[in-house]
């Protein structure tokens, strides 16, 4: 398939490249007929190059249509910074009026005329002549969010979001005058304690921030927090989560919520023989028990809360206040996570084989509809009280940050944004327009994982991420810093392409799909730099030349695995030839345990698993696993 037929342009203009260049060097070409399926997951059905060019025709054709971009990102220190306009001809000669909005709320405005301007383009477009001009910049506000508004005479305005970047994200002091920092990686849900209710809490990992302060460790790392799902605590992987604006609610310390002190239901429930019992077998077993821990903190949890309305909300108590201050910072994105926990809730009652809305009676699957609408109406309480929750989980969490923060620990809490969500959960429900909800992300073959892998999450839609002026990847990006003093990006690259799976297919069907990488970068710039928090980019796998040529100026730190870092000889590095500008680890939490590579156990595993394609390529791994050894 070659990128000049109408569906190889329709597939380059949606962001599809027609090839890779796998991590061997060998290049695969993306067949037509995945080509189709990957536009037909972007919601765009094409059977021949007929429906292709009617396509490119429409796009080309509302394209036109636009005055101004939906979001532009510029950078602060970009002297020729300016704006794309698209008008009539006809306009051309006419003063038209602009005005800059700072998100602040200042206000600069003035006109131009596009007879003056540089004229770029021009195009018929249903017999008028239509021309794009370019608006050298007016005025540049600082960095943040801003509004740029344009009013040609006879026509409604036209806005575009204006995004100012600053040149590179925070960098923590520490680092910044040349030290070198070490610290833990834990995942919270595995840390023991004799006070714990059998699943690791946010008091657990305070005590963990307090014995890093007098170890003299700088950086605590911890698995993504992300919200989960309460109606299947089985469902346990951090990396496949219901929404990365929010918080998994079992790391609530259910004991240091204030209300538990004067909670007697809650008191005497927990000191039941038969509660106590349950602890102590929690506690004790080998695994994370999550649906006998989850079954323990809910019960407490409800009545924690009705405690809360009794005695808070009804005499609006500064507690109460302090709720309704935190339910009105997270506005609509809290409002829908709510509705969606409690609408799960309700139809995973009725039927344990519902997992997800993909499962909900088809009136409750969008969050516009009436009978969604009716249902939050008549089950308030219920979405107050995941609400609640949620306002619980951030408390104690912002706590461990504070805490960090006493302790001058240098960057403090290092958490992880997984790559993607599960299609299935609240995030995909509440917006489900910006997800290619039949795809799914995942990665070409490699060296450890031969058939390639899919991690059966969705990806976002380029062109929907773009009109929606980014404010997803905004939002979840506040979301994750907000407490944290470092913040990983699995998968980096990402911010650049995505190697995604076709609906039905297999990983060696898929192809990598570009977003708007400089866009994207300057955002992670804008709000690293406003929440104080360092950046940390996962860049393992098939990663293209394009992808640390950018981070690198960014000051975003490399992540370096210390099984995968060799010299051109096979030798394991020593710790002066690895880059200065870069987080190293001995593992990560797909990867075997120091111990594990030792023994080869994930390559046991693998076999059991029949993951090798080949009985060759079991014994190459198993040859390579003795020389590192020796190593």
């Amino acid at each position: 398939m070659t990128d000049t037929t109408p569906l190889g342009q329709l597939s380059r203009l949606c962001g599809i490249e027609p090839r890779y260049t796998d991590i061997w060097g060998r290049t695969n070409e993306i067949s037509g007929a995945d080509q189709q399926s990957l536009l037909a997951a972007m919601g765009i059905a094409v059977e021949d190059d007929a429906g292709a060019r009617r396509v490119l025709h429409e796009r080309a054709h509302r394209a036109w249509q636009h005055r101004l971009p939906p979001v532009q990102v510029l950078r602060e220190d970009d002297s020729g910074a300016h704006i794309v306009i698209t008008l009539p001809a006809a306009r051309a000669s006419a003063n038209i009026t602009w005005k800059l909005i700072a998100e602040g709320g200042q206000t600069v405005q003035g006109t131009f005329r596009a007879e003056e301007l540089e004229i770029v383009d021009h195009a018929d477009i249903d017999g008028v002549e239509m021309v794009r001009c370019v608006l050298p910049f007016p005025h540049k506000p600082g960095c943040g969010y801003h509004r740029f508004v344009i009013h040609p005479p006879g026509e409604a305005a036209a806005e575009t979001s204006l995004i100012i970047a600053p040149p590179a994200c925070y960098q923590s002091p520490i680092l910044a005058e040349g030290a070198r920092v070490w610290g833990f990686a834990v995942q919270l849900y595995a840390l023991r304690s004799s006070r714990n209710w059998g699943i690791g809490d946010f008091t657990d990992l305070r005590m963990l921030v307090e014995r890093c302060a007098a170890l003299g460790a700088s950086i605590l790392g911890l698995n993504p927090l992300h919200a989960l799902f309460p109606h299947n605590p089985q469902h346990a992987s951090p990396y496949g989560p219901s929404s990365r604006l929010f918080l998994n609610v079992l790391y609530i310390d259910v004991e240091a919520v204030p209300e538990f002190a004067a909670c007697e239901a809650a008191k005497t429930l927990v000191a039941t023989p038969q509660f106590q019992e349950r602890l102590r077998a929690a506690r004790e077993a080998d695994l994370v028990q999550y649906a006998k821990v989850a079954e323990l903190k809910f019960a407490a949890l409800e009545l924690l809360y009705a405690h809360f309305c009794e005695h808070h909300v009804r005499a609006d108590s500064e507690r109460a206040r302090a709720f309704r201050a935190f339910r009105e910072q997270e506005g609509d994105a809290l409002y829908r996570h709510a509705l969606y926990e409690a609408l799960q809730e309700h139809f995973h009652r009725e039927d344990a084989n519902v997992w997800g809305w993909p499962m909900w009676p088809p009136e409750y699957r969008h969050f516009e509809s009436r009978h969604v609408s009716a249902f939050a109406s008549a089950q308030s309480e219920r979405l107050e009280f995941f609400e609640y929750l949620q306002w619980l989980a951030n408390s104690q969490l912002a706590a461990v940050g504070n805490r960090a923060l006493e302790l001058q620990i240098g960057v403090g809490l290092y958490q992880d944004l997984a790559v993607g969500i599960d299609r299935a959960g609240a995030e995909a429900w509440a917006h489900h327009k910006l997800y290619a909800l039949d795809a799914s992300i995942g990665s070409p073959p490699d060296d450890y994982s031969l058939s390639g892998q899919d991690w059966g999450l969705p990806p976002l839609i380029p062109d929907a991420l773009v009109e929606s002026g980014y404010a997803t990847f905004i939002n979840t990006l506040r979301a994750n810093m907000r407490h944290a003093g470092a913040l990983r990006i699995d998968h980096v690259m990402g911010l650049m392409r995505l190697f995604w799976v076709p609906p039905g297919g297999k990983a060696t069907d898929g192809g990598y799909v570009h977003y708007a990488f400089n866009d994207l970068l300057g955002i992670l710039a804008l709000e690293s730099v406003r929440n104080r928090c360092m950046i940390i980019g996962e860049d393992l796998g098939t990663v293209p030349p394009e992808v640390p040529a950018a981070l690198q100026p960014l000051g975003v730190l490399s992540y370096r695995l210390f099984y995968f870092e060799k010299d051109n000889k096979g030798e394991l590095k020593a710790p002066g030839d690895y880059p200065a500008q870069a987080l190293v680890s001995v593992s990560t939490h797909d990867l075997p345990t120091l111990a594990g590579f030792w023994q080869g156990q994930e390559l046991l595993e693998r076999t059991a698993l029949r993951l090798f394609p080949s009985e060759e390529a079991r014994e190459q791994q198993l040859l390579a696993r003795t020389q590192d050894r020796a190593r």
